[in-house]
């Protein structure tokens, strides 16, 4: 699933098309992915024809676009395997669901393709809400996301006395988007091998200092996913151009399994956790 890194990149690669652009069609092939929108696709279409988007924003792993002059914004969730393609116009891509035709004052008319193999992502219009944590407007669905650890108000020590709090395993605390947004499997694992901590660690037990560790990992992994262009497997994250992401040559747990550590040499290993896997070195971090 696309985390931080990789909607971020998406978000970069759209704001200088879409801000001060304006919808000039819109065409939806599956209904599937107006899940989150509130009413048929033919209120999604009247809606948002001839608006015009303000900028590119994101929360945690949601994308939106605010529409111009209004309080409500186009809200796109990735979900597993969402893109959003910026083509010229009378490009089509396979497994497209909805197709915006743009208009740009200086780029001319350009295509979004929001393609989704898997059909788990969306797109909806939603109202734009105040949040309690700043003075961001953020679409109502997105309200209950925390800041992530990239935002320039990310309360550093509010995430502490949270964290603490949880009293469950610091990976869980880690994936809980109402704690900290932006991170999922993948990069909890690499920062928790990077500050040599195991992912079943009680949260309440966790010093500050290895507290303080393990946010500043969070922060260099994240970064370097981002230099990187995100984490890619297969084609099912792409930025807006269709390129891939280049982090999974860099990664130390995630998917290592019965390679060595790079850090001591032992074996990684992968074990069950919440319907899903967690990688990590036993010997460098083993549970306190």
């Amino acid at each position: 699933m696309p985390e931080l890194p990789e909607v971020e990149v998406v978000r970069v690669g759209l704001a200088p098309a879409v801000s001060r652009a304006s919808v000039a069609s819109v065409v939806v092939f599956d209904e599937r992915s107006l899940r989150r929108h509130d009413g048929p696709s033919e209120d999604f279409v009247h809606r948002l024809t001839g608006q015009g988007f303000a900028s590119a924003e994101r929360r945690g792993k949601f994308l939106w676009l605010p529409l111009a002059g209004t309080e409500e914004a186009l809200v796109v969730h990735l979900g597993m395997s969402g893109q959003v393609l910026l083509r010229e116009r009378g490009v089509d891509d396979r497994l497209t669901r909805i197709r915006l035709d743009i208009e740009h004052p200086e780029h001319g008319p350009l295509r979004l393709n929001f393609v989704d193999q898997r059909i788990f992502g969306s797109m909806a219009i939603d109202r734009l809400v105040p949040t309690p944590d700043g003075p961001d407007l953020v679409p109502s669905q997105v309200s209950h996301i925390a800041r992530d650890p990239l935002d320039e108000r990310f309360d550093d020590g509010l995430f502490f006395r949270r964290l603490a709090a949880r009293r469950t395993g610091v990976k869980r605390a880690l994936l809980d988007q109402g704690l900290v947004s932006g991170i999922g499997n993948i990069y909890a694992d690499e920062a928790l091998w990077a500050a040599r901590i195991h992912y079943e660690q009680a949260t309440d037990a966790l010093s500050r200092v290895r507290a303080r560790r393990l946010l500043a990992e969070v922060r260099l992994v994240l970064a370097k996913a981002l230099a990187e262009g995100g984490t890619s497997f297969d084609t099912q994250y792409l930025n807006v151009n269709g390129e891939s992401g280049y982090f999974a040559h860099s990664l130390n747990a995630y998917g290592q399994q019965g390679r060595p550590c790079p850090r001591c040499g032992r074996l990684i290993v992968r074990e069950q956790f919440m319907n899903r896997g967690s990688h990590l070195c036993p010997f460098c971090q083993r549970r306190r």
